[in-house]
């Protein structure tokens, strides 16, 4: 959109170019000084100057300064990539008094500096991309961002740790939260805990209040046991369907007493309790810990006889004194409309049978890590009693790490917590039987606050630490002193020689992996993924919860591996930026965007079907396209693509790149 205040075109074009030293980055392979003077030989150019740190305090006010000295309208910065300081340069160049799009960024450090071979190619070439950018900003015209309303709700996705803390730090800062989570109860992998390290302060006391602060947060919705199915808008206004699955249950009728659980047909459990990762089994209505919010129970309708078609006592039904139990209960599709959305989606484990060497469904006392803290955990499966499958309390136990991890056959990257979860395990490990401990370790990892200290505690507590990837877990005996054990062998990196150490329980330490259903989450909010499939932020150090697509943000494991301070914190971030987009109450949306000439569309749908964000639609009664300028985030896919050349660009118009190139071409 052309700006009120756009430039006369009878108007004088008087162009002031500035080159940046960038330290040594750009002046230590390009003469800044000599392309600084060939800029003064430029048509329109009024001043040409060079400066240590144009984007500093003073190289900002440099450019200030000369607009108004010199009557400057128009402004070519030789510098660093447009992507670090163009905002930069753009908000100088306003106040100076002209309109920032008439500002214009040559990247001579990117394209210059840093590939060019010696200090004279360099330079030529800076002088030829300066002509190309002064050429170029002849052709630009003033413009406008333009504003949106945002609505003052955000949905989170994910009631793990990330999201339980995003949700309520935008809760108490007066936004509305949608927070919608799969399972039938927030808490996540977090829930399932004992203890956390390195302060082995108790999981549950540190989440649970958390988690009964959301359940009763006026401005918190909360819908467990739910899955968003379809996302469409744009920053400031996404439109959101959310299938709400059946629990079976009058959810405002429902108080948590449990004595349909207690009352049901089955006994016993029928099927693998997911909580507790199937050390038990769990019956068709169930509550998945005693400390679930919302404190509902769900009825499995695989498993429920009356549900899947069999025959049923129904003693559950007359249990329950509220008439809680609704069978005839569907799912229902619910539609929001939010202004930001930040994805909590968190992980899922390395799955150990992927690794058979190492026994795990083989041999009944190879465990995951998870297994055990369900087990060390004094509300999990046998109340903190660790114990083999045979009943025996173990006298030795080997915990394998990089489970999965730091491995080509599987994945590549290191799951940065397993680490210290081994440590904290072999801690309690120790505690809950007084077994000898055996860790076998690639390289030993306790970068974060304290983690090392917690490593050397656990050294002068006498475990065993044997560095070395573990080949294969047997039971193959081949001394007297192996048998009934099972039999970790490994070569010893640090003794140089194969250890093979009897052990009556092996714990697998599984590593971090993206969610399953990754890829489908990934096109309902337009994100992308990295290669190992974890979501991709915009830029790991300057936007590193931020996605492409704006007002979509990334909180905890679903972006990457990291443990629960770095969870939160991240998860505090995310919130913060959203905070920042909603508080202004509106958006500012950038104007280099695609627009239609109508007289020229023959409204063929090449673009429509082309555009990657969805921002192009047809009107069927004009018969051409129509672009959305809040979806358009100015790819250009559209121009290139318009058979009748109808889509223009604000910004990367044709004239304006024709001249640039001529510009260039003219120099060489």
């Amino acid at each position: 959109m052309v700006s009120d205040n756009s430039h006369n075109p009878a108007e004088e074009v008087r162009i002031g170019f500035f080159i940046c030293h960038c330290g040594v980055n750009i002046a230590s392979k390009i003469d800044v000084a000599e392309v600084a003077k060939f800029a003064e030989t430029l048509p329109g150019v009024v001043v040409s100057r060079d400066y240590k740190y144009m984007c500093s305090d003073a190289g900002q006010d440099l450019i200030v300064e000369d607009i108004k000295n010199f009557r400057l309208n128009r402004i070519v910065v030789a510098a660093c990539s447009p992507f670090l300081h163009e905002k930069t340069f753009r908000t100088a160049t306003q106040r100076g008094g002209i309109n920032p799009f008439l500002c214009h960024m040559v990247n001579i450090r990117e394209h210059g500096s840093w590939v060019a071979e010696d200090r004279v190619t360099a330079t030529e070439k800076a002088k030829a991309m300066a002509q190309g950018g002064v050429g170029r900003v002849r052709r630009h015209v003033a413009l406008e961002k333009r504003r949106e309303p945002v609505l003052q709700s955000v949905l989170v996705v994910g009631g793990g740790i990330a999201g339980i803390q995003a949700a309520l730090t935008l809760a108490n800062a007066g936004k509305h939260v949608y927070l919608v989570e799969r399972e039938p109860t927030i808490g996540g992998h977090m829930a399932q805990f004992d203890k956390t390290f390195p302060t082995l302060d108790c999981a549950a006391c540190i989440l649970t209040p958390k988690m009964s602060e959301v359940g009763s947060h006026p401005n918190i919705t909360l819908w467990a046991y739910s899955e968003v199915i379809h996302s469409e808008g744009y920053v400031g206004n996404y439109k959101v369907k959310v299938r709400r699955k059946a629990r079976y249950i009058n959810e405002d009728e429902c108080t948590g007493c449990m004595e349909c659980v207690e009352h049901c047909s089955f006994k016993t459990g029928v099927v693998d309790d997911e909580f507790n990762v199937g050390l038990v089994k769990r019956k068709p209505v169930y509550m998945s810990f005693p400390q679930a919010v919302p404190k509902i129970v769900v009825i499995d309708p695989l498993t429920c006889a009356k549900l899947s078609g069999g025959k049923c006592e129904e003693s559950c039904i007359p249990a329950c004194d509220r008439q809680a139990l609704d069978f005839t209960q569907t799912e229902r599709v619910e539609e929001i409309e939010v202004g930001a959305i930040i994805v909590a989606t968190g992980f899922k484990t390395f799955d150990a049978k992927r690794k058979p060497y190492y026994g795990y469904g083989d041999f009944p006392n190879v465990y995951t890590s998870l297994e055990i803290e369900r087990m060390v955990t004094s509300s999990g499966p046998t109340e903190g009693e660790v114990v083999c499958r045979d009943g025996r309390v173990p006298k030795s136990v080997g915990i394998v790490h990089c489970v999965g991890s730091r491995d080509h056959q599987t994945n590549r990257w290191c799951s940065r917590v397993c680490c210290m979860a081994s440590l904290k395990l072999a801690y309690l490990l120790k505690e809950h039987t007084g077994a000898e401990i055996y860790n076998f370790y690639i390289d030993m990892r306790t970068p974060g606050k304290g983690y090392e200290e917690f490593y050397e505690r656990l050294l002068e507590e006498g475990n065993h630490f044997i560095r070395g990837r573990v080949a294969e877990v047997t039971d193959f005996a081949m001394r007297p002193e192996e048998e009934n054990h099972l039999i970790i062998q490994v070569e010893d990196t640090l003794s140089g020689y194969v250890r093979r150490v009897p052990v009556d329980m092996v714990v697998l330490a599984v590593g971090i992996e993206p969610q399953a259903d990754a890829s489908v989450v990934r096109r309902l909010f337009n994100i992308s993924c990295s290669d190992e499939g974890f979501f991709l932020e915009r830029h790991p150090k300057l936007a590193p919860v931020s996605t492409a697509t704006e007002g979509v943000y990334l909180a905890g494991c679903c972006q990457g591996p990291r443990d629960i301070p770095d969870t939160v914190a991240q998860a505090g971030a995310a919130a913060a930026e959203a905070l920042a987009l909603l508080d202004p109450g509106f958006v500012e949306m950038e104007p280099m965007t695609a627009y239609v000439e109508n007289e020229l569309c023959s409204g063929c749908k090449t673009c429509q079907t082309m555009c990657p964000y969805g921002a192009i639609s047809n009107d069927a009664e004009r018969k051409i396209a129509v672009i959305n300028p809040m979806l358009c985030k100015g790819c250009g896919t559209c121009v290139a693509s318009c058979p009748s050349g109808a889509i223009h660009q604000n910004l990367f118009d044709d004239q304006e790149l024709f001249d640039e190139i001529q510009e260039v071409l003219a120099h060489a």
